[in-house]
């Protein structure tokens, strides 16, 4: 039976993820519903990908009775109203990251799920390339040893390619944008424990927001993680985690294909689905879409793999790094 997809703003990552899910089996995925805000808009997002219904509000997708779950594609203001709009209306959700703009707006996210009963996810789609499925299993069968010391650098020159990375308005800069995938790395190597202290630098953009960040976490047990992300310089754009016998490293950590452990190099090649994306690897979202219908056919309420507990520590730390630079945005004030 097919997952009935609502898709929550007509831009470019909600360009690419209707380019996949139009590529899947229609027996297992169909887009039924585009909202955005400007009618028209979503009239001609539908027309392009052949989607039933235009709505040219998020209410009327949230009501709409064939919609069974939400993909949030706004941007990242947006997200807590998109989010409790469609959780109140019965909608499991799927929200890309970040969830929200701060700690307290995904507390929110995840109360009112939990408090409903709908599944909830954040669409951190790193998790779900096979080639990090391959490094967990590396880090559960101690191929490098004890962990003493992981990092991860993402950067790309974006302040003149997409406005939003600068606005400080929509709540732009790298940690929010390009600091939550390595928030999530690193998390996920340590097991999601909560670090004990955090400690930044950074160069604060004209407009207010952080352009370029370098952050250290020190996790219990002595061991430590380290990540740097940048909007206006192009970075490595690699990961790695170091322990008592060896080395395993993540390449173009945010959309990985590749893993290299203790030298040896292994490629998990992109799914061929669909074509013209906005954005690399765009094929790749189908990883995190079959686990939402996984998730939702065995009646799940969270993901196993993006659990909201995590969520709400991504935000933690983000939070606490803009705090300790003193970047702050207006929902901070609310």
């Amino acid at each position: 039976m097919a997952l009935r997809w609502g898709i929550v703003s007509a831009g470019l990552i909600a360009s690419d993820f209707t380019t996949m899910l139009s590529s899947l089996s229609p027996s297992e995925h169909q887009v039924v519903a585009v909202a955005a805000r400007d009618l028209n808009r979503a009239k001609e997002f539908a027309q392009k990908y052949n989607i039933p219904k235009a709505y040219g509000s998020y209410e009327e997708l949230a009501k709409d009775p064939n919609v069974e779950v939400a993909y949030i594609a706004t941007q990242h203001p947006q997200h807590k109203s998109a989010v409790l709009l469609c959780l109140a209306a019965g909608k499991a959700v799927l929200c890309e990251k970040p969830m929200g703009v701060n700690a307290a707006e995904v507390r929110e996210m995840v109360a009112e799920a939990r408090s409903q009963g709908r599944f909830l996810m954040e669409a951190i789609w790193s998790r779900f390339f096979p080639a990090m499925e391959a490094l967990r299993e590396v880090l559960g069968q101690g191929t490098v040893g004890d962990l003493r010391v992981a990092r991860a650098e993402l950067g790309f020159s974006l302040n003149n390619i997409l406005p939003r990375t600068t606005d400080w308005s929509q709540a732009g800069g790298s940690l929010l944008d390009l600091g939550i995938y390595c928030v999530q790395f690193l998390s996920m190597v340590f097991g999601a424990q909560k670090p004990e202290k955090i400690s930044a630098v950074a160069r604060i953009h004209e407009t207010g927001v952080d352009d370029t960040v370098s952050v250290l976490l020190q996790y219990p047990g002595g061991v430590h993680g380290s990540f740097t992300c940048s909007i206006s310089a192009t970075l490595p754009n690699t990961a790695y985690v170091n322990g008592t016998k060896g080395t395993a490293q993540i390449l173009q950590m945010w959309c990985p294909t590749e893993l290299v452990v203790n030298g040896e190099r292994k490629e998990f090649p992109p799914p061929v689905l669909g074509e013209g994306y906005n954005f690399l690897k765009g094929s790749c979202m189908s990883y995190e879409a079959n686990h939402v219908r996984e998730c939702l056919r065995k009646g799940l309420k969270e993901s196993p793999v993006v659990p909201l507990a995590d969520s709400e520590l991504f935000a933690e730390i983000l939070e606490e790094v803009r705090k300790i630079l003193g970047v702050t945005f207006p929902q901070d004030k609310c």
